[in-house]
Formats: structure tokens, C-alpha cells, sequence
């Protein structure tokens, strides 16, 4: 079993992954954990899968640069790619981090968030009722994913017969992040930057005429940033403002999506945690946490050293790239007891499925709000669902979850 971990960890590749690796990736995390906790890869990259490392370059900001300009260059070229993904949020350092994250934040906040669970509970529920009159239904199309791309469309106030589109532009764009892609997807990506840019400058003008509740509307809160007077009189270019709309979409859409899918999948592989909550519904918000530890949405980030440092021995100079395994550090065993188990009621649990540091997710709170509601009412309405088939994943290794999952309601 350790020769076989260490074959593992040897050969790793992050540009050369198997069907098996896809399926389940945790083997190889946790052989690279064991032997090789800062891998370095063929193309020079460092791998990191140890909890206490990640959390190191997460807080260290000067050291560990989120700013993607140099490494997306050679992937994307001139492109509308690379614009959008060097010019929102989560790529960059601040200020301009800074600038934009707390525009967002401003509408974000509890008392913002505490008012759309009325929302949010009718939207679940509407879903569940179309559910049950289905002999049979997809858990990702028919319920996943349709919650948060209507909850960020409520967010930037998209009208609802716009909606449509929303989703196949976010998949292309993130598509388009994985560590390698062949040309039809980074085609798919650009055309999708392409379609979504367009739309929102039709709908920045619409809401530039007539204005939102910026305590409310995310879409006219950055248009008023642009301004004089508004939050300091902090500004936001026309590019920063499209961009960081597609960001906000795409953030809150796929890696919600998967924490609800990822989550009611799990449940039926461990039927006693699944009994366990529904016998204490008032487990949930542990419940989703452990969830979004053990099989996190977002499993790996990218950050590129700016001075010279050393981890686990290895000394880096400046223009190293590292990429951070979420899905590794999450299942250390250094900071969980029992890692590879599911535990409903675990804690404390610290897991990093959100990042930490001054790029922790600006929507985690929401993203919370929106699992506990929809897992907790699924499984009060549908106790005894089961899988209909084996799931399909999503073929990806930096966001993972599935493409369909065909569920029967049960008796």
C-alpha cells in the first residue's frame, strides 16, 4: 500500500490526470500529503496539500500574489479570457482587491443576507413541488443548480425571462480555468466572456436610467462606486464593473451548485449521517459544513511567489507558481481527526473550502444560507430519495461536482 502511495506521488501530473483520478482524487492528495506534501511538478509548479502550508500562503498576501497577469498570459493570449480573469476579484491584490471586494461586501452583509431567506424558501419549495410530481428528476438541473443562478440574478436584479443563458456562460468561462484546455474550450470561454459582456452593457444602461436599492441591487452598488460621493469615492472602471458582475455570477453559481449536489450525493453514501440529520434537522449548518470539507466545490487555487521563500524545506524564488490543493487540505489529518470520514455533527471543524485571509470568499455567508435551506427542505420533503444511476462528475479537477444526477423521490 506505501509503495503504491509513493508510485502515486511520484507520478503525479496535474496536466496529465486519469479517468480514476477524475473520480475520485483523494488517493493521490493523500499519497502526496504523505510523500511529497510540496510537489514539484513537470512544468515547475509547486503542488501544496498540506493543510498548515496552505493556510501560510492564504494570510502571507505580499509573499504569495493572487495578481494572474503573468501566468494567464501564456494560456490565454490577448483574449477576453484573459481580460475577465485578470480583472475580477479573486485575481487580484489589493488595491484593487480591496476596492472592489468592499463595494460587494456593502451588499453582502448579514442584515442583506438575513432578508432573502423568505426568498430563498420559496424558490427551494417551488423546485420541491415541481420535484414531486416527477417519477424521477435530475437533482442538478431541477434543483442544484437553479438556486443559485437565481439567487445572484435576484443579487445583480437580472429580469427573469433574461436568465436563460446564465448558466452555459459561467461552466464555459470556469471551463476555461482548468489547467489545461483544448481549443474548442478556450473558444467556448471567450465567446462566453464575449455574449456576457454584451448583455451587461445593455443592462448597466438599463440600470444607469433607473436605479436599484443599493442595499439590495450588487449591480447598481457598483455603478454608484464609479461615481463621486460613493464609498469614498472609490471608482470602478467601466471594464472593472462588467467584469466583476460575470465574477459575482460565476462565484456564486458553480461552486454553490456543487456544495448542494455534492452534498445530497454524499448523504446516500453514508445512509446512517443521512438518518442521523434527518432525525436532527437542527444538525444542518454542521452538516453542510462537514460537506463542504469533504468533498470541497472549489479543490484547488493559484497563487505565484513575489519574494523569495521556502516551504517544507524547498526554497522559492520570485515568478514561482503554486497551486493550492483545497481538496488535499481539507482531508489532512494533521488538522481533522477521522479525515476520509463524513460526519454531520463534526467539530470544530476549520476546514479552508472557502479560503482564508483577506481572499476568503466575499459570498460565504450566503452560499451557508443557501445549502442549509435547500439540503435541510429536500430532506424533509424527499427522506427516502435514492440514486437512480450512477452520477456523472463534471470531468474537472478545480471545481467538482457533477453534471447529473437522476434521483427518485421513494416512498
Amino acid at each position: 500500500m506505501n509503495g503504491h502511495a509513493r508510485e502515486l506521488a511520484d507520478g503525479f501530473d496535474l496536466e496529465k490526470l486519469t479517468a480514476d483520478f477524475y473520480a475520485d482524487p483523494y488517493p493521490t492528495y493523500r499519497a502526496l500529503r504523505e510523500h511529497a506534501p510540496v510537489k514539484r511538478l513537470p512544468n515547475g509548479c509547486y503542488f501544496l496539500t498540506r493543510y498548515d502550508d496552505l493556510i501560510a500562503a492564504y494570510k502571507n498576501t505580499k509573499t504569495f500574489s493572487s495578481d494572474k497577469k503573468k501566468e494567464f498570459l501564456p494560456k490565454y493570449g490577448n483574449s477576453l479570457l484573459y481580460e475577465h480573469h485578470t480583472t475580477s476579484l479573486v485575481f487580484n491584490d489589493p488595491p484593487a482587491h480591496t476596492r472592489v471586494r468592499r463595494l460587494i461586501m456593502g451588499a453582502l452583509s448579514p442584515r442583506a443576507i438575513a432578508g432573502m431567506e423568505p426568498d430563498l424558501i420559496a424558490l427551494v419549495d417551488s423546485l420541491l413541488d415541481r420535484i414531486a410530481t416527477k417519477d424521477r428528476f435530475e437533482l442538478i438541473g431541477d434543483f442544484a443548480s437553479a438556486i443559485p443562478v437565481e439567487v445572484i440574478g435576484n443579487l445583480l436584479d437580472v429580469p427573469h425571462d433574461e436568465r436563460e443563458p446564465l448558466r452555459d456562460w459561467s461552466l464555459a468561462i470556469l471551463g476555461a480555468l482548468e489547467p489545461v484546455i483544448a481549443r474548442d474550450a478556450f473558444d467556448r470561454g471567450n465567446d462566453a466572456v464575449e455574449d456576457f459582456l454584451a448583455y451587461l452593457e445593455t443592462l448597466v444602461e438599463r440600470r444607469r436610467a433607473k436605479p436599484g436599492n443599493p442595499e439590495r441591487d450588487v449591480l447598481t452598488r457598483l455603478i454608484r462606486g464609479e461615481g463621486n460621493g460613493e464609498d469614498n469615492g472609490e471608482r470602478l472602471t467601466a471594464k472593472e464593473l462588467l467584469h466583476n458582475c460575470i465574477f459575482l455570477l460565476n462565484a456564486g453559481h458553480e461552486t454553490t451548485t456543487n456544495l448542494i449536489g455534492n452534498g445530497l450525493v454524499t448523504l446516500t453514501q453514508y445512509p446512517e449521517q443521512k438518518q442521523r440529520l434527518i432525525a436532527q434537522p437542527e444538525l444542518i449548518k454542521t452538516a453542510v459544513e462537514e460537506m463542504l470539507r469533504y468533498e470541497s466545490s472549489n479543490q484547488l487555487g493559484n497563487r505565484m511567489i513575489v519574494e523569495e521563500t521556502e516551504l517544507g524545506g524547498i526554497k522559492m524564488p520570485p515568478g514561482t507558481l503554486v497551486t493550492l490543493c483545497i481538496g488535499a487540505a481539507n482531508r489532512d489529518p494533521a488538522q481533522f481527526p477521522n479525515p476520509e470520514g463524513f460526519d454531520v455533527a463534526r467539530t470544530p471543524n476549520r476546514h479552508i473550502a472557502f479560503g482564508t485571509g483577506a481572499h476568503q470568499c466575499a459570498g460565504m455567508a450566503l452560499a451557508r444560507l443557501e445549502g442549509a435551506i435547500a439540503i435541510s427542505r429536500f430532506l424533509k420533503r424527499f427522506p427516502n430519495y435514492v440514486l437512480d444511476g450512477e452520477p456523472v462528475r463534471g470531468g474537472r479537477v478545480r471545481f467538482r461536482g457533477f453534471l447529473s444526477v437522476l434521483c427518485r423521490g421513494g416512498a
